[in-house]
């Protein structure tokens, strides 16, 4: 049986399980098993190594940020509206297949910004790229989990479920708990608060699973049997992420103050830089050029725009209000800006 079957063996017995007192030991030693099994999922294959070509980035600036998130959700888009790097952006799906690096200049700080390829979901079993993209986010400081606001809470389960399969805990800080393996004296345990989750002879158990016989464990909080796994293994990136809720204007104003109002959230509509803060001069004394001024506008950013048009945002002095939604006859003046949006 191979690796990524006895995990989901495990998982599922784990599932399976009911969490109660008489089965806390059991369940803390199927977790110690699971972990041990994805940590050997994650060592790098001696045959992987043309595969990772395009993601060797050096890390430069003063901070990085990598940037993950589901295909097509608009990663490209943001990173060519925040840095003066241009990554290809289309409405088909895994249009960047590498890490394309970016650079934001923000008062005096140079934050390197990583356009990673399109995460599919078995990405830590090594499904897609998910290996290659998943090494390059260990390595950031920041992560910028972007996701598609019309899909709900989907994409932000399932990547986060992916990011923890391969020991990534976003938002979250390391657990205080001191551990250092001795080389005889058995096991020495102490903890200076009360423990409601983990006990000697669970933590027993689990070391037992490592083969880790003499050891020194000292708990300084309440912590899990997952958390104190997580210091066992010590291979945890602990960094916090931004969850960014894009393709906003496509669902109702009462699920766009849902989606904000959650802990480490933004919401933002992403759109091509030819679509918006486009300035729109105008010889007013052309009548023609005039009464069709937004129609000629967006013949002069693509040929096919006006038979693909629904509708304009307008922002300035030609609207009653700004922004206001117009069609193709709407009548320009000078420093309008406007934000096209296709059927």
């Amino acid at each position: 049986m191979g690796i990524l079957e006895k995990i989901s063996e495990i998982e599922k017995e784990i599932s399976r399980t009911q969490k109660n007192k008489a089965t806390e030991y059991h369940l803390g030693l199927l977790k110690a098993k699971l972990a041990k099994y994805r940590s050997q999922l994650l060592e790098p294959s001696k045959s992987a190594g043309a595969k990772g070509e395009g993601f060797d980035v050096m890390k430069s600036g003063d901070a990085r940020v990598a940037l993950i998130g589901f295909p097509s959700v608009g990663k490209s888009t943001f990173l060519s509206l925040m840095t003066a790097t241009a990554s290809e952006a289309a409405s088909y799906e895994f249009t960047t297949l590498t890490c394309i690096p970016g650079v934001i200049e923000y008062k005096g700080a140079n934050i390197q910004l990583l356009d990673l390829p399109g995460i599919i979901e078995g990405a830590a079993q090594g499904k897609g790229r998910g290996r290659q993209v998943i090494a390059v986010a260990r390595t950031a400081d920041v992560v910028i989990m972007m996701l598609d606001a019309t899909k709900g809470d989907v994409q932000r389960e399932l990547l986060e479920k992916e990011l923890e399969t391969v020991g990534i805990r976003l938002n979250r800080t390391k657990p205080n708990i001191y551990f250092k393996p001795k080389k005889g004296g058995g096991l020495s345990y102490n903890s200076t608060v009360p423990l409601t989750h983990c006990s000697e002879k669970l933590v027993q158990l689990i070391l037992h699973e490592y083969k880790i016989f003499n050891a020194e464990v000292l708990f300084r909080e309440d912590s899990t049997p997952d958390e104190f796994i997580d210091v066992l293994v010590g291979s945890r990136v602990y960094m916090p992420c931004l969850y960014v809720y894009n393709k906003v204007d496509q669902i109702s104003i009462e699920e766009v103050d849902r989606l904000a109002r959650r802990p480490h959230s933004v919401v933002i509509r992403c759109v091509y830089l030819w679509s918006k803060h486009i300035h729109v001069r105008l010889d007013m004394n052309d009548h023609e050029y005039a009464c069709f001024a937004l129609s000629l506008q967006c013949h002069r950013i693509h040929r096919t725009l006006a038979s693909q048009f629904k509708y304009a945002l307008v922002w300035g002095t030609s609207t009653k209000y700004s922004p206001q939604r117009v069609g193709l006859t709407h009548i320009m003046e000078h420093e309008d800006v406007i934000q096209i949006v296709k059927k």
